[in-house]
């Protein structure tokens, strides 16, 4: 069977395709005889093929209406583009023959041309704002060829400023959509960093206003709204949202940097920043320092409330001064001891806290303060923390803790004063840390430097008086507590006892207990202090030891089991020497010693001993005195050896 499309590929004639269909069907034609002709058979043959060509028209129809329809579509989009080219055209030519004419008019006398002068200002007028408002939609629409043309025509006209306003004010609809202004300002100045040169013939000052839009208005308001309603209510979050929004503002400026916005940028975009916060920077060191004071104050008392503790009066003036000077010369306790059962009243939470506090200050002072500012801002954060950390909590500890060190000739005494010099050793790095990371960097090229060094060195030379002075005082606490332990303890039957021939040749009690007291304090001397400072203490408490045990010596006298029995105390107190770790101290009970050798040996070899190596140099006199301590000095007549 012959399909519609090949009976269609010559010039189609009707009669023609008839009997083509007839000739192509088989029993349709002449073929084969009148025996094989089939009607019927062409009868189907015909109704197949009109219903393929009634679908063949319905499809071609659809194709011809659909390409008269592009057709209307394509004529209306030529003829609109004609038109607006016509209008582009019609619009410029306007636009120059109403300029010439305004420039014409500019010099037609008033009085005889008033009339024409008022109908070419009219038109003027009339002319610009077409032109604007053409401007506007072609920006709405996004048609940045079109937008190009209009500012190119308008830029001979008064009202191109306004143009420009246009753009700016419909380049920021909805560019504000997130939650941080700053990112969008950022954004949409990127935005149209790229698009601006494309549309106008000085793209720098363009974008420049934009720039002083967002700044003055957007971002103004912004702030404005964010400090205010903190301002005299909440001084902390003022502070930090004062710092926050700066350096975001600063931060943005930066990026804006990288923009040309004209010859000196980086005073356009400061002047912009300072317009936006000058009555916020102005008074800025005077809401940070008071708000430090309050805060440092609330620290510190939250601290002593929790002890329970109502800070007393440290006195100052002539009589305070003076009673410090008597006790710093004569280590007296001028009025009663005051028991702080152990608190040292220096707290590390405390320190961290007021440090913090301090840091942000110091951290806001460098963003916020004028350069000429600067160094002035940080010295007086700094006496601030000086005042509260050095002054009220440290010297404040050191004067409690010197109040509480007991006479010297109390007994049992509990030393608490070296957990203050512990602690005040701990917080001075710390106070020495944040003088040199977070001050020095703010005033290193000023003349605040050598303020501060000085306020530092005088502070901490004040500091160091006073942990003298303690641990002084404590020391001579130790050695009156040896002293109570060895009168206590010591008999003078040790050193002469009834028995000669019944003593058991060791160390006394009195050693025991006074060798046990000594190590337990030099090891809280090493867990108080560090460096140079421990050896400092050791040596000083070394040579009170060695001259307490000295002393208490001579109190005795001594027979020949006594003597043995003293130079085996002797030996132990120098074992217990060599825990301090000093050359010295070592050196003195080794010669201590010796001495005690002379209160045993024959008094035939007397003399040979006194120029042994280890006495030789010593005075005559003290070896004399040893000598004299001896139960047979007289009887021997031992005084011959030293006259």
């Amino acid at each position: 069977m012959a399909t519609t499309a090949e009976l269609f590929e010559e010039p189609f004639v009707a009669d023609e395709y008839i009997e083509r269909l007839v000739w192509r069907t088989p029993g349709g034609g002449s073929r084969g005889g009148p025996e094989a002709f089939d009607p019927k058979r062409l009868l189907e043959e015909f109704v197949n093929h009109i219903q393929e060509l009634q679908i063949m028209d319905e499809r071609i129809q659809r194709k011809v209406e659909k390409l008269e329809q592009q057709c209307q579509k394509e004529a209306k989009e030529f003829a609109k583009k004609v038109q607006e080219l016509q209008k582009s055209n019609q619009i410029k030519e306007a636009a120059d023959i109403i300029q010439k004419l305004h420039l014409i008019a500019q010099e037609l006398p008033f009085d005889r041309f008033s009339e024409v002068k008022s109908k070419i200002a009219s038109k003027y007028h009339d002319l610009e704002c077409q032109l604007i408002q053409e401007f506007t939609s072609a920006q709405r629409r996004g048609e940045i060829s079109r937008m190009r043309e209009v500012a190119a025509v308008l830029l001979h006209f008064k009202g191109y400023s306004h143009c420009v306003d246009v753009y700016i004010k419909q380049c920021q609809e909805g560019a504000y959509l997130r939650n941080d202004i700053f990112e969008d300002a950022g954004i949409l100045c990127q935005r149209v960093n790229k698009q601006v040169g494309d549309i106008f013939s000085n793209p720098e000052t363009v974008l420049a206003k934009l720039i002083q839009n967002v700044f003055e208005i957007k971002l103004q308001s912004f702030v404005k709204e964010q400090l205010e309603e903190c301002r005299k209510s909440d001084a902390e979050q003022y502070l930090k949202n004062l710092y926050d929004l700066y350096t975001r503002t600063t931060n943005l400026s930066s990026k804006l940097m990288e923009f040309n916005l004209g010859t000196d940028k980086q005073t356009f975009l400061s002047k912009l920043i300072k317009s936006i916060f000058i009555s916020h920077l102005e008074n800025y060191i005077e809401v940070e320092t008071g708000y430090l004071k309050s805060r440092s104050a609330m620290i510190l008392q939250r601290y002593y409330d929790s002890k329970n503790h109502q800070k007393r009066s440290i006195g100052t003036g002539g009589i305070q001064d003076l009673k410090e000077r008597i006790r710093q010369r004569t280590n007296l306790p001028l009025g009663p001891s005051i028991d702080t059962h152990g608190e040292t009243f220096l707290s590390q939470e405390v320190v961290v806290n007021l440090l913090q506090e301090t840091k942000q200050a110091f951290e806001r002072c460098h963003r916020l303060s004028d350069p000429s500012d600067l160094p002035r801002n940080a010295f007086r954060i700094f006496t601030i923390l000086v005042e509260f950390l050095c002054i009220e909590h440290i010297d404040y500890a050191l004067e409690t803790g010197l109040a509480g060190i007991p006479s010297s000739d109390s007994r049992n005494a509990n030393l608490y004063f070296l957990d203050v010099v512990q602690q005040a050793n701990t917080i001075f790095h710390l106070f020495d840390k944040q003088f040199n990371d977070h001050l020095m960097p703010l005033i290193s090229s000023s003349p605040k430097l050598s303020e501060c060094l000085q306020k530092k060195k005088e502070i901490i030379e004040q500091m160091e008086m006073k942990l003298d002075t303690g641990i002084d005082r404590t020391l001579n606490c130790m050695i009156g507590q040896m002293k109570h332990i060895l009168a206590a303890e010591q008999k003078k039957t040790d050193f002469k006892p009834e028995d000669e021939n019944n003593v058991l040749i060791q160390y006394t009690n009195a050693c025991v207990k006074v060798c046990a007291y000594v190590r337990k304090q030099v090891e809280k001397i090493k867990n108080s202090m560090d460096g140079k400072n421990v050896d400092t203490v050791l040596m000083e408490l070394g040579v009170r030891f060695h001259r307490l045990i000295y002393e208490h010596l001579q109190q005795y006298s001594y027979s020949c089991m006594g003597g043995m029995l003293a130079i085996c105390d002797v030996a132990e107190y120098r074992k217990c020497a060599k825990d301090f770790k000093i050359p010295m101290v070592l050196h003195l009970f080794d010669t201590l010693h010796a001495l005690c050798n002379l209160l045993v040996v024959a008094p035939d070899n007397l003399k040979q001993v006194c120029s042994g190596e280890q006495l030789a140099n010593l005075d005559k006199n003290i070896l004399h005195s040893f000598v004299q301590l001896r139960a047979d000095y007289r009887s021997a007549r031992l005084a011959r050896h030293f006259s």
